[in-house]
């Protein structure tokens, strides 16, 4: 066993982000993931910038550990192929807009004919219905809707301001992957398999929720104006970087005193209680700021690091990768992939006591595995061989 979740097959429609991410989780957890991709071209990252050896880092981040099996579902043959590789599967995943699947002739009553226990999973952008549900959708899109885009600029009277990383993507396929587990979990106690639906919409309000929305989480009161609570980041500029400090009770501002060598601020009657300091947040930023701005990052540092008092370098991502706190947790691998050379990438961030991690396997090319899996399938190999002359199926070139 390599994985907790070993002899679990998934059957991978998805492209580009949310859908990929969450099942190349699963695949790292141990699942056999086969992603099945149009001949022509595959999914859309394989074409994305930032390669070596023709093949993207977007693709390689997000579809490793997977078998690839290039199939044109346009074609009866094609979708014929893929209900074969269904019947011996536990999940199926798709991202279309909502209705297509069905109008491929691949909707939940068809797979289920073939394998009944089937959990079928649904990604879509905005929802299954609704005003927006056959609108094309791009992360962007969803922080402007959801309200994140609100959120990351401070105010409501303020820009709105995009987060720098696609956040909704991700998070969306980081959901997926703890709800297919969980509807696994579920088929394993009770025998019933379902269908999981879930939208980017729905991912990221629920995530704004726990932390964002507390204006709008009493439904008989008036809600207040969002107001910022500062116009400055937690960043602190000093003379040889960046660093980032945040306290938040009383004993960490004592603490922060103590660092700063300001004994006046413990009697400062703006910053007397937690309360007090929020209120008067930006005046209590700039006095910090006034001091931190005067000596080297690893100067403050070293005298917060002495006192307890909440900090961390601000890294560039090239200084991350050497960071020795980094390197600690052994969350970087190198390894060698045969087309595009050697790979640096983060290990998945849960670890299993029971499950060592698997010998990682680099990203497929397009329909690396449709020979071994249609055979395996009953194909022989003269089938084979047609469907790929005819360009239903796909191998890679030589």
């Amino acid at each position: 066993m390599t994985g907790p979740l070993d002899g679990i097959r998934i059957i991978d429609l998805t492209a580009m982000i949310s859908g990929p991410l969450a099942t190349m989780m699963l695949a790292d957890q141990g699942a056999e993931v086969i992603k099945v991709e149009n001949p022509a071209g595959g999914d859309f990252t394989r074409s994305a910038a930032n390669r070596q050896g023709d093949m993207s880092a977007l693709y390689l981040n997000n579809n490793r550990n997977k078998k690839s099996v290039a199939l044109n579902l346009k074609e009866q043959q094609g979708r014929d192929a893929l209900l074969r590789l269904v019947a011996t599967a536990d999940v199926f995943v798709q991202n279309f807009r909502p209705g297509v699947i069905e109008r491929m002739g691949l909707g939940e009553e068809q797979l289920r004919k073939v394998a009944p226990n089937l959990i079928v999973v649904s990604i879509s952008g905005f929802g299954d219905t609704g005003p927006y549900s056959q609108r094309p959708v791009y992360d962007p899109l969803i922080q402007g809707l959801s309200g994140l885009a609100t959120v990351q600029a401070g105010a409501d009277e303020l820009r709105p301001q995009l987060v720098r990383t696609i956040l909704p993507d991700k998070l969306t396929g980081v959901t997926a992957a703890q709800a297919i587990t969980a509807a696994l979990f579920a088929r394993e106690r009770t025998g019933e398999a379902q269908h999981v639906r879930l939208s980017m919409l729905d991912a990221i309000i629920a995530f704004l929720w726990s932390s964002d929305m507390g204006s709008q989480t009493f439904v008989h009161s008036e809600v207040p104006q969002q107001e910022a609570a500062s116009l400055q980041d937690l960043i602190y500029e000093t003379t040889t970087g960046y660093i980032t400090i945040a306290v938040q009770s009383d004993r960490e501002w004592q603490a922060l005193i103590r660092a700063l060598n300001r004994p006046e601020w413990a009697e400062d009657p703006r910053f007397m209680t937690a309360k007090l300091r929020q209120e008067n947040i930006d005046a209590r930023l700039e006095l910090i700021q006034s001091v931190i701005k005067t000596d080297t990052a690893e100067h403050w540092l070293a005298k917060l690091e002495a006192e307890q008092v909440p900090c961390a370098p601000v890294l560039t991502r090239t200084q991350v990768l050497d960071h020795p706190q980094v390197e600690a947790n052994g969350l970087l691998s190198n390894y060698d992939h045969p087309q595009a050379g050697r790979l640096r990438q983060a290990r998945a961030p849960s670890r299993f006591s029971a499950t060592p991690e698997q010998q990682w396997q680099g990203a497929p090319r397009l329909g690396e595995q449709t020979t071994e899996l249609l055979a395996e399938c009953g194909y022989s190999s003269k089938e084979i061989q047609a469907l790929c002359d005819s360009g239903i199926a796909a191998v890679p070139a030589e």
